[in-house]
């Protein structure tokens, strides 16, 4: 197998420009700024998707007065099971994909107009919803509405979890690397307007004009995602590995699947960053999937939950350049776990102080600034530790694994919510505790990192 080339900075010898490279591909300053600004078209319109999608489809299902349990599955649960099922499959197929388009781009190309169509759907339920109530009057109109947005949410997930690694692989092929923390601060930025845009101006109006906002977020993705498919061009690659003289690749599902858990999750180091990660996630999951119905529950409407949000994200966006610095200098997995040690605290808070309108405003913007700082300066941690050829591979086991642990937590705190009379507080007391996991996890991750050459010298063991 031919070595992948690693990223670093040139000089060419003709111009005395600087070159940069990430695997085969060669950049000049201009090129790489081309590169930025497509793919941080394509990051716009997915996080334009992501910020605004979810908390339609919470207010949704929130305002159908679903029971806390069933709005935990829908919304937590299925997408987790999606990821857990099709997640690995798709990451795997996209690391072994050699074609004219690259191993990426014709993945995407598949998924953007099914995320789309999905959007555009789930924006016209409430209208399709009506018209299929009135053919089957005998269902009550809430479990037809349901009905109607599941089909439609299952069709986007699929969609956005098959996309979701090879994004990320995407990314990770084509950006070189000494830049991909500060890359990762920038696509924070470009989110974190997106979320300012959307929960400052947009969200006060999801009640009244819920269909019209999503159909456009839909159309909009579609387009730009497309275009930026077009555009971007991926680099050669190695073949993928070929089989040991005298073995054959295994063949039928079930060998693929050992071979899959045997790559992955035979080294403790990776199941211990696996699980590192996973905590972390499930650390914010709570307050994020009930912040709807928990601020609903203490009076606060929809305008002023948007406003704290978009102070969220505008703080965050301070933020996100500094802190994909700070992932460069200092490495991406230190920048988090200090991060996760402050929101440790701020979960601490709001079990106890949470209970008013005032108190949960406060206390939310504090979780969204804390959260966010963890997303960014780990947005580039997989990048830096999984082996490089097989990133995608190893991005989907620890998708695979955060989706596991979502599949019964966030149910289970549903369920917990329901019964205690809707104690949204508790959303907290679990984040706390998980943060206090991810963080013991965390610096056992650190310590092997260190032993494994550190920042400087770090190599990715063998699975």
């Amino acid at each position: 197998m031919h070595p992948v080339i690693p990223c670093r900075s040139e000089t060419s010898p003709r111009t005395n420009r600087p070159l940069w490279k990430a695997g085969t591909i060669t950049y000049t300053t201009g090129g790489l700024v081309a590169l930025f600004a497509w793919l941080l078209l394509g990051d716009f319109s997915w996080s334009m998707r992501d910020r605004s999608v979810g908390p339609m489809a919470m207010w949704y299902l929130n305002h159908l007065g679903v029971p806390n349990l069933l709005f935990g599955l829908l919304i937590s649960s299925f997408p987790a099971f999606i990821g857990l099922v099709l997640g690995p499959v798709i990451s795997v197929k996209s690391d072994r994909h050699r074609g004219r388009w690259g191993r990426r781009i014709p993945f995407l190309l598949v998924t953007t107009p099914m995320a789309a169509a999905g959007m555009i759907g789930i924006a016209v339920t409430p209208l399709l919803a009506r018209w299929m109530h009135g053919h089957f009057p005998g269902q009550s109109e809430m479990v037809v509405s349901v009905a109607c947005f599941a089909v439609f949410w299952a069709t986007f997930e699929i969609a956005t979890v098959a996309s979701y690694s090879v994004f990320g692989g995407l990314v990770n092929d084509v950006v070189p690397q000494p830049l991909l923390g500060r890359f990762y601060g920038l696509f924070r930025a470009v989110s974190l307007i997106d979320g300012v845009v959307f929960n400052y101006w947009i969200m006060g109006h999801v009640p009244n004009h819920f269909t019209l906002i999503l159909l456009s977020v839909g159309v909009f993705y579609g387009v730009s995602f497309f275009l930026v498919c077009l555009r971007v061009r991926e680099g050669e690659y190695p073949p993928p590995p070929s089989p040991e003289p005298g073995r054959r690749w295994p063949s039928g599902m079930w060998s693929e699947v050992r071979t899959y858990c045997r790559e992955c999750f035979s080294n403790p180091y990776y199941l211990a960053v696996f699980l590192f990660l996973m905590g972390a996630g499930q650390a914010f999951m709570p307050v994020n999937t009930f912040s709807i119905p928990y601020a609903n529950s203490l009076g606060v409407n929809m305008d002023s939950y948007g406003k704290a949000l978009a102070l969220t994200f505008f703080i965050s966006l301070l933020l996100a350049y500094p802190l994909g610095w700070l992932a460069d200098i200092f490495h991406p997995l230190r920048v988090a776990l200090v991060s996760l040690a402050g929101y440790f605290i701020v979960a601490i808070c709001g079990a106890i102080f949470a209970t008013t309108p005032q108190a949960f405003l406060v206390v939310f913007v504090m979780h969204g600034v804390l959260s966010g700082s963890y997303f960014t300066s780990a947005a580039s941690l997989g990048a830096r530790l999984f082996p490089r050829v097989k990133f995608a591979q190893f991005a989907s086991a620890a998708l695979a694994v955060t989706s596991l642990a979502t599949m019964t937590l966030t149910p289970l705190m549903g369920a917990i919510i329901d019964q205690t009379g809707n104690l949204y507080r508790l959303t907290y007391v679990l984040g706390a505790f998980t943060a206090a996991v991810a963080l013991g996890v965390g610096w056992y991750v650190h310590a092997r990192f260190v032993q494994l050459g550190g920042p400087k010298a770090y190599v990715p063991p063998e699975s």
